[in-house]
This record gives structure tokens, sequence and C-alpha cells, in this order.
């Protein structure tokens, strides 16, 4: 006769393991949230992001692990048994999920070696996004187009962080002879007391005039602000310049505005 033990038992240990899961996660959650203090601390918050996702991700397997064990005892399948083979069959099921093991060790190495953290701004592989999520064995980056790469943490092999440390954005304005240096200097300075407000914003230099041709000169302007605050802070630059364009009825050149971002 059928026994329904089968089909009811797993389903319950599954939905209790579910519920142990949730819970621990919480309790994870809780003891290792930080309140947000400042812009200074973003750096210990993204760090924490990526320890409590890594400890839940521990979490998950080893429920996992424990519950699938559990099942197979429901069906009469000795797991005591299963255990003590281990190490003989540790070789088989190395090689069975090598690459699983490999996305492992590299999720560990990444998040150790602290290559880059969750909220990071990163350029993976050539593509470029924001680390919306690092797991043991996936990285998901989100480009600014909305598109998102899922690449395993071992097929990681060329990385470069633009957050961790500040970025150089460099504005090179195309100004017609007419206008006086002091009179575009008194404009910029107008400017720079607008964006001093943005707390992302960490020093503007006035550089100086870079090049003269025919008919302009080229003056350059160097902002540092973090990576993910650059193109707003460009858009914001551009708003307040016009609008002191047109305080002092000064045209805006023909030319394009050159924007370069350096490390």
């Amino acid at each position: 006769m059928f026994n329904f033990a089968y089909i009811y038992l797993p389903i319950i240990y599954i939905a209790v393991a579910f519920v142990i899961y949730v819970v621990l996660a919480k309790i994870v959650d809780k003891s290792l949230k930080i309140k947000k203090l400042s812009k200074n601390n973003n750096l210990h918050l993204k760090r924490q992001k990526t320890i409590i996702n890594l400890i839940k991700s521990i979490i998950k397997y080893i429920i996992a692990v424990i519950t699938f064990l559990a099942i197979l005892n429901i069906y009469g399948i000795k797991t005591t048994s299963i255990i003590a083979s281990l190490g003989i069959a540790g070789a088989i099921i190395g090689l069975a999920f090598q690459d699983t093991i490999k996305n492992l060790l590299s999720g560990i190495a990444i998040i150790f070696d602290n290559h880059y953290m969750q909220g990071d701004v990163v350029t993976i592989n050539g593509f470029r996004g924001e680390v919306i999520e690092l797991g043991l064995q996936t990285t998901k980056i989100k480009a600014y187009n909305g598109e998102v790469m899922i690449i395993n943490n071992s097929n990681v092999t060329s990385v470069i962080n633009h957050s961790m440390y500040n970025n150089n954005l460099y504005i090179e304005l195309p100004i017609d002879k007419s206008i006086s240096l002091d009179t575009l200097e008194n404009i910029l300075k107008n400017v720079n007391k607008k964006l001093t407000k943005n707390k992302d914003i960490k020093k503007i230099d006035l550089l100086g005039i870079e090049s003269i041709n025919a008919n302009n000169y080229i003056y350059k302007v160097m902002i540092e602000c973090s990576s993910e605050s650059q193109f707003g802070i460009n858009r914001e630059f551009m708003k307040y310049l016009k609008e002191e364009f047109d305080k002092n009825n000064i045209n805006i050149p023909s030319e394009l505005i050159e924007i370069k971002s350096k490390k």
C-alpha cells in the first residue's frame, strides 16, 4: 500500500526549511544592520551588505543540504552511511560539481580580497554597471540602460572597480575670446557655490586655460567626485553653467564641451 507520508512529509520539511531560512535571514539582517550616519559611511554599508548576503547564502546552502538528507531518510535511504562515505565520494562529487565549487571559491575570494562589493560601479570583462548582487555562485551587474549581466564568479577575469577611489571629472569649456578670463572665473565661482551643496562632490578646481585657438580659448575645470555620481554632477554643472551664461548674456559656444573622467 502506498505510503502518503512519502508525499506530505517532504513538503512539510521543505516548508519548515523555508520558514527557518526566513527567520535566520531576518536575524542576520537585524543583528548586522548598521545605521547610515553619513556619506563617509558608504564603504561600510557596502561591505555590510556584501557580508550579510554571504552569510545568508551559506545558511541557505546548509539548510538545503540538511533538508535534502532528511527527505532521503523518509524514503528509507540511510544518510548516516552517505555521510560516512563522503570522504570516498568527495572526489566524485568534486568532479561532478567542479564548476559550482570553482564559483564558490571565487565568490569567497572576491569578497575577502575586496575586489568589489554590492553597490560598487565596476567594469567586469568589458561590461560596466553597478553590482546589484554578489553571491557565492554569481555576480549580477546592472548597466545604466537597465541591462543586467549575470556572470559566474569563476568567469570574472578582468575587474575595474570605479568606486574604490574618487573620480576626477574634467570638463573643457570652449569660451569666446571676447569674454574676459575674470568674467568667466566669476561665473564659474557662482556655479561652484551651487555645486558645493552636493555632498558627493569632494573638491572643485578651476584649472585655468588649457589651450587657445583662432576663435576661442579652452578653460578646464576638475571636479573630484564618486564614480556613482559623476553623470548627475556633470548634468548639474551644465544646468548651473547655462543659468549663469544666460544671466550674463553669454552665448554658449558652438563647439562641443568635452568631458573626461579619470581616476
